[in-house]
């Protein structure tokens, strides 16, 4: 019964509601450069409103890309009765910054729908990180990687999200994996998911594509080892056959239709039920 119910909503999730954000806020101004969320509000929302929260972090290998990439997901996530916000952050191309200010934007990003839950209608207690690539990573780093934190955040609030929801993240930053060519040497292991897993870090769903030539697979599987070894949840779903970017829907890959796209969306919804951020119909 199971995947009948699967079957039967997969077109609702493909095609929501519209791709255009309900608002925006600015979450950091750092550096002349202020840094925005675009928001996604489900249907009745009100400020008053205590809802689980979802942040998208966009790809680009640190260094290009736009919020726009999870425009389609945080509609449908909307749609499941959650306020999403799709984020911001620097980035080379833009802003001659390194992977560690991005890695700081991350963290900023999910201490400032704490700090402002009251406001925005965010559950403090029920945040969810979420990203692709190089942004999933990121999204990785606000739950696996302790310090980096930008000093002039009030790190009396905690940056470190509730659950992860990563697609075919950046797991590792040395030569094994994605990214040597942009982190010194000595530092690669700094920020490199796999070699900081520790006991505590939050539940986590993986996406990944068994052909990935940007990300190895083998990242993935490492990843999910070392966070069971630590006590930790993490689930990894294969998408056998497919490289890199498959989670993409329609809306930002025209070309690659909405089957993986709704695929990974009712494995979220199924993950989110699971913990309460969704109510099961």
């Amino acid at each position: 019964m199971k995947y009948v119910w699967l079957a039967v909503m997969c077109p609702v999730l493909a095609f929501g509601s519209g791709m255009k954000p309900d608002r925006e806020v600015v979450y950091k101004e750092i550096d002349g450069i202020k840094l925005k969320m675009q928001v996604f509000e489900p249907e009745g929302f009100q400020a008053s409103d205590k809802r689980p929260a979802i942040v998208f972090f966009f790809g680009g290998g640190w260094e290009t890309g736009n919020p726009k990439q999870f425009y389609q997901q945080a509609r449908a996530f909307a749609d499941q009765g959650l306020i999403c916000f799709s984020a911001d952050y620097r980035i080379k191309s833009r802003n001659q910054t390194t992977p560690f200010e991005s890695v700081k934007d991350a963290k900023t990003a999910v201490r400032y729908l704490r700090a402002h839950a009251a406001e925005l209608g965010v559950d403090p207690n029920r945040i969810v990180a979420a990203g692709g690539s190089a942004g999933g990573h990121i999204a990785g780093a606000t739950g696996v990687i302790q310090g980096m934190e930008e000093e002039s955040d009030d790190l009396a609030v905690s940056s470190v999200p509730n659950l992860m929801i990563l697609y075919n993240p950046v797991l590792d930053t040395t030569d094994k994996g994605f990214g040597s060519d942009r982190i010194p040497l000595e530092k690669q292991t700094e920020i490199s998911l796999c070699h900081q897993v520790s006991k505590g870090d939050a539940p986590t769903l993986l996406f990944h594509g068994t052909d990935d030539t940007t990300v190895p697979y083998e990242n993935a599987e490492r990843f999910v080892r070392l966070m069971k070894e630590e006590g930790n949840e993490c689930v990894l779903i294969p998408f056998e056959g497919k490289g890199h970017g498959f989670f993409n829907g329609s809306f930002f890959r025209k070309r690659n239709g909405d089957d993986a796209f709704n695929k990974t969306m009712l494995h979220s919804i199924e993950f989110l039920t699971k913990y309460g951020y969704i109510t099961a119909n």
